[in-house]
């Protein structure tokens, strides 16, 4: 996290809100660590490789979650997300991204669609760049710069 004006390190508060799958709903993808795969296969009663044919579109260096024509994700469901106990990296660390992290304009841009921010309890900053840093190293092509 850098030390400037533009961070949102002065106070955290988020608390995911009962039913809220607005999150789930944006545009953009969802990458996959090897771990996320096979979490996610075992959860499902798959084979990593069945896993992967269905649900993953591959490039020569990401992998991520296939988007389906009619939806924002295979797996959310009007109950919520179907694979919650076994979602991936990315979904788990929202909202404590690094691009969100440090910069307050675009935690503010998160918080127009994102009700859990500015509620629940004071997060630590700690455990915030704790989650953005397993984002990191789970992605390190993604953030190469810091």
């Amino acid at each position: 996290m850098t030390d400037d004006n533009d961070t949102v390190a002065n106070g955290l508060r988020f608390e995911c809100q009962p039913g809220c799958t607005e999150c789930c709903r944006q545009q953009g993808f969802v990458y996959l660590t090897e771990a996320d795969i096979v979490r996610a296969a075992t959860f499902l009663g798959m084979t990593r490789s069945a896993f992967e044919r269905k649900y993953i579109y591959r490039t020569r260096n990401r992998m991520r979650l296939r988007v389906p024509r009619d939806a924002s994700c295979h797996f959310l469901h009007d109950c919520g997300c179907s694979i919650h106990r076994a979602k991936p990296s990315q979904c788990r660390a929202f909202p404590f991204w690094p691009e969100l992290l440090e910069s307050q304009r675009e935690w503010a841009k998160t918080a127009v669609y994102c009700p859990g921010i500015g509620k629940g309890p004071l997060i630590q900053i700690k455990i915030a760049e704790a989650e953005a840093e397993d984002m990191r190293q789970g992605f390190p092509e993604q953030y190469l710069f810091r």
